[in-house]
């Protein structure tokens, strides 16, 4: 599995500005289609107009937009088995993952504008079969780009001290990509004032941050010579095949149980984080901008102490802790606006303080335990199935995130005037946070451990 060249430093930051890409892309769907397609009353005031039919109207029990995005979700995944096994067998000269890379950008960075550029200017079915479309093929492109991505961390990092350099990297630029994204609103309120319509700024915010995202999405496919550094041989098995060979490492799968609860937990607290300043600390959607740019610069602060203490703990307690931490952080922000008697504008900043070690530890530590079981893996069986072993995690994460686009989508309508449902919303996701905990405790790291160590 070791390649010709080791990865330098400069190398590891080509690599990250990829991530910082496609994360900016990722946020501007996951934090503002529901927001900016199915307004609360504070949003609408604001001036966003209706553009697809609202409330409950599939089986009494979805709303549009749920139903849409959850489509697009299962779609996605099962996608993602498909491109892994394509990625896995290529033979490309430029490699089995930066060819996918490179296909996948534009049209990730294009579609991700025209999901927010609704055909009818205000509610219409139409709108509703054009997101249908734009949705699907959001995620079919991010699949493209993202899996063969994620592939290539343990094929570039063949030593522990060379991943968790690019696990602390990509997690950063994550982080950094999702604040940019998370500034939008600030912007377009300031382009707002400039053009005298909202969603004009937004669409205007949107294609400015989708341009950035896409000029980053190249650098890794312009600067990194996949071949250089990486050796491994194409796979021969088919994708159903691969993808039951994977999943017949035990500890995969309860880390993709594990992980399936958690993006369940922390995506219904992203996409409602907007009706949280709103709707229950009754701010105004800005400040949405400023807690999370502030829970991303304190989780940075922790990133040097994760990246001290995991050699010494072990990546599976400290995940274990971070399970706790956002337990307890999505149970306070079920209490945001009633409980403390204290300022509103200070109850958002003690969410940030609550929230930032977690982000840190699950920015960091994932995606680098899915490494370290694909190297155990391929130790075992003999055959490098990276690409599978991603997209595989890839699918983790948008089941949980399909389901909680329908949990945060219709559990959103309950009493919106008094916020009940986005109250529900947190509490839920502070439990499957103590699920998702419980599952993890049954991952044997140790084992995995001996195994890379016999190499």
């Amino acid at each position: 599995m070791d390649g010709a060249k080791k990865l330098s430093r400069g190398k590891v930051w080509c690599f990250a500005i990829g991530q910082f890409g496609w994360s900016v892309l990722s946020a501007l769907i996951s934090s503002f289609l529901v927001s900016y397609y199915q307004p609360d009353q504070a949003t609408q005031a604001a001036g966003q107009p209706i553009f697809i039919p609202q409330g409950l109207v599939i089986f009494g029990v979805l709303t549009i937009l749920g139903a849409i995005t959850w489509f697009g979700r299962i779609f996605d995944a099962v996608t993602d088995p498909w491109i892994a096994a394509r990625s896995d067998r290529c033979r490309s000269r430029a490699g089995r993952r930066i060819p996918f890379m490179r296909a996948a950008a534009i049209p990730f960075a294009v579609v991700t504008v025209l999901t927010f550029w609704s055909p009818v200017r205000g509610e219409s079915w139409i709108n509703a079969a054009f997101l249908f479309v734009m949705l699907t093929l959001f995620y079919l492109f991010l699949t493209m780009y993202c899996t063969p991505y994620n592939a290539l961390i343990p094929e570039l990092g063949t030593d522990q001290k060379t991943r968790m350099a690019i696990s602390t990297a990509i997690s950063f630029t994550f982080i950094a990509g999702m604040a940019l994204a998370y500034m939008a609103p600030v912007i377009w309120g300031v382009l707002e004032g400039m053009l005298g319509d909202r969603v004009t700024a937004i669409r205007v915010t949107f294609t400015g941050m989708s341009l950035i995202g896409l000029v980053c999405m190249f650098v890794p496919v312009f600067t990194i010579r996949e071949k250089d550094y990486v050796t491994a041989q194409p796979s021969e098995s088919t994708a159903m095949k691969s993808l039951a060979a994977t999943f017949r490492n035990r500890d995969f799968r309860i880390f993709v149980a594990s992980d399936i609860v958690y993006f369940l937990g922390i995506t219904m607290f992203q996409n409602a984080m907007l009706y949280f300043v709103t709707s229950l600390l009754k701010l105004e959607e800005g400040m949405s901008t400023v807690y999370f740019v502030g829970m991303t610069a304190l989780s940075v602060l922790f990133y040097p102490l994760v990246s001290k203490l995991t050699p010494k703990f072990g990546k599976k307690k400290l995940i274990l802790i971070a399970f706790g931490i956002f337990t307890l952080a999505f149970a306070y922000t079920a209490t945001l606006g009633v409980l403390l008697p204290v300022d509103a504008t200070v109850q958002g900043y003690i969410l940030c303080v609550l929230a930032a070690p977690a982000m840190a530890i699950f920015g960091i530590l994932p995606q680098a335990v899915v490494a370290d079981i694909a190297q155990s893996d391929e130790i075992t069986t003999g055959e490098n199935r990276s690409g599978m072993f991603y997209a595989a995690r890839t699918f983790s994460m948008k089941m949980g995130q399909a389901v909680a686009m329908l949990l945060v989508t219709s559990l959103g309508t309950i009493r919106q005037e008094t916020g009940l449902g986005y109250r529900i919303i947190a509490i839920a996701a502070a439990c499957v946070c103590v699920l998702g905990g419980i599952l993890f405790m049954m991952y044997n790291e140790k084992k995995v451990y001996r195994t890379i160590l016999k190499q």
